[in-house]
């Protein structure tokens, strides 16, 4: 469909390139999840394909974070999902665990559910000077809904955790790489034949093995979707508290969900320079 948010380019039966493109600024909305549910059912039943690479067709916005002004209702649409999880969760688990390496090229913002899905992703390579990644949710009085806390302090341990999460701030690569948060910030002009070499060394070996690797390892870092729902919960809770409205109104006044400045420098946004009431 010419009007598809998630764009597949085949390079061959075994390697897949999934563009996200939806302007402004590609925020995850509900067609969004639609759709990558639709591809990972793909991925999970597809006998050829072996790695699939992320991007973004936004060269400033991977995945700017999830559309906190969608109706909805409309999550009601995609229900039952096959973990019996909310729609965005349902997604994120079975992306964590699709027999297909799956690989994120950051180049743009990745905040919120657009952090949540790139740790999702099995790696994460970044553009050393365009991306940046952050969880900044603790600026509507939420946690992440997505629970990617879990996520991370696998990665990156429980310090580094609480930074990212309750600091709100934003990451630049570098720093990103340091925590652990990606696996390498990678200079932008060298960013796709990088990780195009790499998927298809990948995508090059045999399917059976990377799946049973993938699987082992998944075994012993993935956690249980039980810790999902009550993230979420948490989440809706605190976006729906007479503060987590307040902020949220203020920060969609002053350009939240448009191409702005406030979108840009999202980190400097939710700090103590700026006024809840502004």
């Amino acid at each position: 469909m010419s009007d598809s948010q998630v764009k597949i380019t085949k390079h061959s039966p075994a390697l897949w390139t999934a563009t996200f493109d939806n302007p402004p600024i590609n925020l995850i909305d509900y067609d969004t999840i639609a759709e990558l549910s639709d591809l990972v059912t793909e991925l999970e039943s597809d006998a050829d394909v072996r790695t699939i690479v992320f991007d973004s067709a936004d060269p400033e916005y991977f995945f700017a974070h999830f559309d906190v002004l969608g109706d909805p209702a409309r999550a009601a649409r995609l229900l039952p999902t096959r973990t019996g999880m909310a729609p965005w969760i349902d997604v994120l688990a079975r992306l964590s665990r699709v027999p297909v390496v799956t690989i994120a090229a950051i180049r743009g913002r990745a905040r919120g559910a657009g952090s949540e899905f790139v740790l999702a992703c099995d790696m994460r390579f970044a553009s050393r000077e365009k991306a940046i990644l952050g969880q900044p949710e603790i600026g509507i009085s939420a946690p992440p809904g997505g629970n990617p806390m879990v996520r991370m302090a696998e990665l990156m341990g429980r310090g580094r955790t609480l930074e990212v999460v309750l600091g709100g701030d934003d990451f630049d690569a570098d720093l990103a790489e340091r925590y652990g948060y990606i696996n390498r910030a990678v200079p932008d002009a060298e960013l796709d034949a990088f990780v195009q070499r790499f998927a298809e060394r990948v995508a090059s070996f045999d399917k059976t093995a990377l799946a049973a690797a993938k699987s082992l390892v998944n075994d012993v870092t993935l956690p249980h979707d039980s810790v999902f729902p009550p993230a979420l919960d948490a989440f809706r809770k605190g976006v729906m508290s007479e503060d987590g409205r307040k902020r949220l109104g203020a920060l969609v006044s002053r350009g939240m969900q448009k191409r702005s400045e406030l979108e840009r420098d999202f980190g400097r946004h939710i700090g103590p320079q700026a006024s809840v009431g502004e």
